[in-house]
C-alpha cells in the first residue's frame, strides 16, 4: 500500500528521514505480533524500544501528555512524577493491558545485571479494537508481548494492519499502525525526531487541509445523524522519539505539540476517547544511567530558544504518521461480521 508521501500528501515543510519511520532516531527498534484467528480475533501487540541497552539500569527522559484521559495507560503516572521511562513500550488493545504489563515485567527481571530489582514500571498504551476484534475473548497473552518485545528490530517499520493496529479504525476507515520522521538541517541542530502511532479514533478527516470525510461522506456523528451503524474508534497513542538532548520538561512540551498533529487531521477527541502523547530522548547523555543517579550530574540540554524546530517537526510527523496509518492499512472484517474499508484516496 502507498504511503502518504508517495500519494502526494507531504504534511510541512521539513524533510524526512530516510526510513521516513520512528527508526529514523538512532537505536530506536520497532517489533510486532499480530494475532488473527477465525472470523472474530482481529488485534495484536506492537514493541518500541528506545534503545538496545539495560533500559531498566539505563532509564531515559520523557514526558507524557493527556489530551483526553478515557485510556488506561499503565505506567502513566510515574513518568510524570519522575519524568523517565524504564522499560520497553508496548502497544495493545484495552483488556490486554495485564498481559503486556507483566511482559514488561517479565521481561525486564530477566535482564543481565537486574537481579536485585524488585520495582518495575511497565509502560503500556491501549486502545479498544472491539469493533474488528472480540476483545472480551482476550486471545492476546503474554507470550504474544513477548514474542512483539523480541521481533523488535531497527530499520523499516512495517504499518498499517501489523501489531496493535491489527483491529483499529480511525475515522470510520480502517486504519492501524502509522509511522514518519523528520530530520532537521545542521543550522537548526541536525537532530531527528521520529513518530509511531496506533489510531483508533474518529473524527471528520482532513488530509493537508483536504476535507476528504465531508468530501467521501464519512465523519464522525454522520452515522448517528443516519441511525446506521458505523465502524468505532476510540483512542490514539503517539511514541515520540527524538535524538535530541531533551529535559522531562521540554520533552512534556513536545508531546503536547504531537496532539497539536492529531488535531491538524480533524480528530473530535470525544468523550470516550484516550488520547495520549509519549516524547522521549534516546540521547547517550541523557541517560539516567546507574552512576548518574548516584550523584550530582550535569546533563546535556538543549535551551528552550532552540527547541522550536522540533515543534514544527513533532507537528509534520504526528500528521504524517496518521494518514500513513490509513492508507497503509488495508479492508478487514472482524468479529459479528463488521468491515472496515480501506481509504481510497487518489
Amino acid at each position: 500500500m502507498p504511503s502518504a508521501r508517495e500519494l502526494g500528501f507531504i504534511p510541512g515543510i521539513l524533510p524526512p528521514g530516510s526510513l521516513n519511520a520512528i527508526t529514523d532516531v538512532a537505536g530506536v527498534s520497532v517489533g510486532h505480533c499480530t494475532l488473527v484467528e477465525g472470523a472474530d480475533i482481529r488485534t495484536g501487540v506492537t514493541a518500541v524500544l528506545p534503545h538496545g541497552d539495560n533500559l531498566f539500569q539505563n532509564k531515559v527522559p520523557a514526558g507524557l501528555a493527556v489530551g483526553n484521559g478515557f485510556g488506561k495507560f499503565a505506567g502513566a503516572t510515574q513518568i510524570v512524577e519522575l519524568g523517565e521511562i524504564e522499560t520497553p513500550i508496548l502497544l495493545t488493545n484495552t483488556l490486554a493491558v495485564p498481559n503486556a504489563a507483566e511482559a514488561l515485567i517479565s521481561w525486564t527481571l530477566s535482564q543481565p545485571g537486574n537481579a536485585e530489582v524488585r520495582s518495575v514500571n511497565p509502560i503500556v498504551g491501549e486502545t479498544n479494537d472491539g469493533w474488528l476484534n472480540d476483545i472480551r475473548q482476550r486471545r492476546l497473552g503474554v507470550e504474544h508481548c513477548l514474542q512483539a518485545l523480541q521481533a523488535a528490530r531497527s530499520g523499516p517499520v512495517a504499518q498499517g494492519c501489523v501489531g496493535a493496529g491489527m483491529g483499529t479504525v480511525a475515522f470510520g476507515w480502517k486504519a492501524g499502525i502509522g509511522s514518519a520522521s523528520r530530520r532537521l538541517p545542521g543550522r537548526l541542530g541536525g537532530w531527528t525526531l521520529g513518530v509511531l502511532v496506533q489510531a483508533n479514533f474518529d473524527g471528520v478527516l482532513q488530509v493537508c487541509g483536504r476535507p476528504v470525510g465531508i468530501e467521501l461522506g464519512q465523519y464522525y456523528l454522520k452515522q448517528a445523524l443516519e441511525r446506521a451503524p458505523a465502524p468505532e474508534g476510540e483512542s490514539i497513542i503517539i511514541l515520540v522519539a527524538t535524538d535530541a538532548p531533551l529535559s522531562e520538561r521540554n520533552l512534556t512540551r513536545l508531546a503536547h505539540r504531537a496532539l497539536g498533529g492529531l488535531a491538524r487531521t480533524g480528530a473530535s477527541m470525544t468523550n470516550g476517547s484516550g488520547d495520549y502523547a509519549l516524547a522521549f530522548s534516546t540521547h547517550p547523555d541523557c541517560r539516567r544511567t546507574p552512576a548518574r543517579r548516584r550523584q550530582v550530574t550535569a546533563l546535556p540540554e538543549l535551551p528552550n530558544e532552540l527547541v522550536s524546530p522540533l515543534f514544527q517537526a513533532v507537528l509534520e510527523v504526528a500528521e504524517e504518521a496518521i494518514y500513513n496509518a490509513l492508507f497503509f492499512a488495508e479492508t478487514t472484517t472482524g468479529y459479528l461480521g463488521h468491515t472496515a474499508y480501506a481509504l481510497q484516496l487518489r
